[in-house]
Order: C-alpha cells, then structure tokens, then sequence
C-alpha cells in the first residue's frame, strides 16, 4: 500500500475512533407497566421510589409525558421504530413487525445507534416477549438475560375470575435474588464495570410490576395494610362514557374493581403494585450506582421510561388497554450530558420523542422518517413551550389527544370524551356534550393521525375491529344489548 494511502486510512482510524469517543453513552431503562406512581410525579403520596428521584433531580422530568399505546408490543414498536401504531398497523400482541414487508428493514432505534459507532446491548424486556433478542432479529450486538417473573410460589395466590397464570400478587417466602429482574439489574451492573472502546447503548428492561405482582416481604413492608391509600374513585364514574370505551378492554385477563372488592384483593393488589415498584426502583439503584463508580456517568445520557400505565381499580377496573390518564401516563427522565439538572416539564410529550431526542443529543444525523420531535429544547429549558399534543392509539381508530390542559379522546364509532386535565385531574367529568366546548374539541382533532391503517398482517391478542356499525372483540361479533363481563349490574 503506497505511503499516502497508509496515512489516508490512518487519519481516517483516529478521526473515526475520536468521533467515537466524542459521543455520550446511553443507558436505556424501561419498566413494565409503571404508571405514575413514582415520587416524582406525584401518582400516589404514598409510593417511595428514591433512586428514580434522584435521577429524576439530576435530569429532567417529563410530568406530561405519554405512550403511544396502552399494551406492550404495539407501545413498544412505535417507541424502537419511531413510527405510530397508526402507521404500522401493530395494535395487539403480534405480530412482529420485522415480519411485514414493508418493516422488514425499517431501521430501529438500536440499528440506527450502531450504524454510528455505537456497541448495543440489551438485558431484559426492551422489545415485546422474545422478540428483538433472537440472533437473526439484528437489532443488539450483546444479548443478556431474558425477561421474566423468576422464581414463583407452588401455585397461584389469588383465585381470580381468569386463570390465566400471570394475573396474581401477593408475597410468599423467597429472596430478591431469585428475581428475574434482579438477575437483569446484575448484568447491566457487569457491564458498567467492562471497558468499552466504543460508545455504548445499554438497553436494560425491567419486567416489574407487571403481573405477577410478587414481591418480597421487606418490599410490602414499606406499605403497611393499615395504612395503605387506595386510589380514589368515584361512584357511577362511567355513566358518561361511551359504551365503545368497555370495547377496548372487553373480556381481559386483568379483573374489574368489582372482584377486587368482593374478594378484598383491592389492598393486596395496591401494596403489591407498590411494593414491586420500590423493588424495580431498587434494581435501578444498583444500575445507576454502577454507572457513577465506573467513571462514565459525566458522559452516559441516561433515560428512564415505561410502555404504559396500569389502572388499580380507576375507571372499574386494572390493567391497561384504555385511552385514559391511567392508560396513557408514563415516567419519562432524561438525565446526562446536554440535559439540564432539576428540570420539571409539564409540556406533552411522547415515548416516540425518545429517538429523535437521542439522535440530537448525540449529534447523530437528522431522520426525517421519524413521527416524534426531539425534546431537546425542553431539556435544555423545561418551560420551552411545545406545539405537539401527546396522542394515544388503541386499535383502528380510537385515539386519545392530551394537550397542557385537555384530553380529548374519539372512538371508532365517533362517540367522544373531553377532560379539564387543570380542573379534573381523575377524569371523572367527561365534557364532550357540551357544546361550549366544541372549539376545544376542534382544536385537538387537528392531530388525529391521517393515516391509520387496518390490523396488520398476523394481528392477535387485543384486537378490536369496528366495521360498519358491528364491533368485533378477538374474532367474535359482540351485540349491542350484550352485558359487560364481569361487571355487577348497577
């Protein structure tokens, strides 16, 4: 090779590896169903998070952030994608989206990551199940623990309407360590240690306090039955909602408010949900202490989130799959390099903001086939105003719009529902049929998605279709005089 060249392909080595060197790590955390009863954002007086506080003082705290759907797959692959349920067509469980054509090479979050120098790494729940882990899914260079519940009791705790075998809580006699996310925090810990010649995205998904909600007893000891607050609902709640919203979560797994009363599981439930949250907040601890005693935390962008909320007895019910606050509210912390510390921003925001932002803080190059917007300026100053509202799909065609003080949420079958988010923070007074507010209603279906696309190919688990007046609950036609499962006439 002639001299010139040598040093033509060594200038371009340095600049490379330079260029490399310049770029902030990323530590990606996710957790399972976490809705806003974490300190920081007030859900619950109660709830002692103080790892995710401390982060949360740090950086900057998004208390008006949102997902992109209430169920993990489709909320998910719109985050990883960049792309909204209502572009792909994922609303369910399935499919994955690699297995459609026109996503088969649709570049990722972490591809797109590694096409700029990054080493990909991922631990735990980031995509839905199994997927995005598997070697021919592409998506990681350094695959660690799966996913899951660990060690559980002999036999479920809680005799529940459905059988299915995650929907239980409770505690019974085992260790922390025996915990799947505790092994997950253990490796994400082993790798902080690791010298890294390249920029790194650590991708570390916790699957708590998804059901099971098992925790420990020392966990359940922060929330003593005697004194446990149970959410406030309010009696008769949704008189003034549309029929369409029960659609959404017509016959699940996850039990209404009513067994959990007649049964006295409501507590049980409350205190383990919680328990496993300060258990999770735990394991972030040990992360984010990693990260300080291995010198990279000054040039590692740190960012919490999770998939979707969960409901504990609001609105009759648990679980997710709702266009409602405790649906659609998430954690969402940004902490590190280019984020301003103590930061409390009550703008909208999105899951789908995450790519672009790490693409700008990371001086990565502009995408513009990505449907988020980069928070960047709200990082940099929390009260930066926003034009964007945060929007919410569930299926073909139901969509939630939260603007800084509004939720407006339109069904398949256009029936409708407006909260004052300033004045009726629990959603108990829907607005929508008052015609004084119709201007307010306009203003907001400017940002229904255009394009909403059908089921895609291979669609299950979850979906809801509504065609000409018939709606289709997983395969089956439900009559309009059907009564609601599992609901106790009022």
């Amino acid at each position: 090779m002639p001299h010139h060249a040598k040093s033509l392909l060594l200038l371009l080595l340095i600049t490379s590896a330079s260029t490399a060197a310049e770029k902030p790590n990323i530590l990606f955390i996710a957790i399972d169903d976490q809705n806003d009863w974490i300190g920081c954002l007030g859900g619950h007086s109660q709830i002692q998070t103080p790892h995710i506080d401390a982060l949360a003082k740090r950086g900057t705290v998004f208390l008006n952030a949102h997902c992109q759907a209430p169920l993990c797959n489709s909320s998910r692959t719109s985050l990883m994608t960049g792309l909204r349920p209502s572009s792909t067509g994922i609303y369910g469980l399935a499919p994955w989206f690699r297995t459609l054509p026109e996503f088969a090479d649709h570049v990722s979050l972490p591809q797109y990551l590694r096409a700029h120098g990054y080493k990909t790494f991922t631990t735990g729940k980031i995509y839905h199940g199994g997927t995005g882990r598997r070697k021919t899914d592409n998506e990681f260079d350094v695959i660690g623990p799966p996913p899951g519940v660990g060690v559980r009791p002999e036999s479920k705790l809680v005799k529940t309407p459905s059988p299915h075998p995650l929907v239980d809580w409770g505690t019974f006699p085992h260790k922390d360590e025996q915990k799947q996310d505790y092994v997950v925090a253990s490796w994400a810990v082993d790798r902080l240690k690791e010298d890294h010649n390249q920029p790194f995205f650590l991708s570390v998904g916790f699957f708590l306090p998804h059901v099971p909600c098992y925790a420990t007893q020392q966990w359940m000891d922060l929330y003593p039955t005697e004194t446990l607050k149970l959410p406030e609902v309010l009696k008769g709640d949704r008189n003034d909602t549309p029929r369409f919203s029960w659609y959404l979560h017509w016959k699940l797994p996850e039990p209404r408010l009513d067994f959990l009363e007649e049964a006295n599981e409501w507590k049980n439930l409350v205190r383990s949900y919680m328990a496993c949250t300060s258990f999770v907040d735990a394991q972030i601890g040990r992360v984010l202490s990693a990260l300080e005693q291995s010198g990279k935390a000054d040039n590692t962008i740190v960012v919490i989130w999770s998939d979707h909320g969960w409901h504990l007895g609001e609105k009759r019910i648990t679980g997710k799959n709702t266009l409602w606050h405790n649906s659609t509210r998430i954690p969402l912390i940004f902490a590190g390099p280019g984020v301003s510390s103590d930061g409390k921003c009550t703008r909208p925001a999105e899951l789908l903001d995450i790519f672009p932002t790490l693409n700008e803080l990371c001086g990565l190059p502009k995408r513009d086939d990505l449907e988020g917007h980069s928070l960047v300026p709200q990082l940099q100053d929390a009260t930066t105003p926003r034009e964007f509202p945060a929007i919410t799909t569930h299926n073909h065609d139901n969509h939630s719009i939260r603007s800084d003080d509004w939720r407006y949420i339109i069904y398949a079958d256009s029936s409708e529902e407006l909260y004052d988010m300033k004045n009726d923070p629990d959603e108990w007074h829907n607005l929508a049929s008052k015609r004084k507010y119709r201007d307010i209603i306009e203003s907001h279906r400017r940002f229904i998605p255009k394009e909403n696309r059908p089921p895609a190919a291979g669609s299950k688990h979850r979906i809801l279709i509504y065609t000409d007046g018939t709606v289709n609950w997983e395969g089956t036609d439900i009559p309009e005089d059907e009564q609601i499962p599992e609901l106790s006439l009022d």
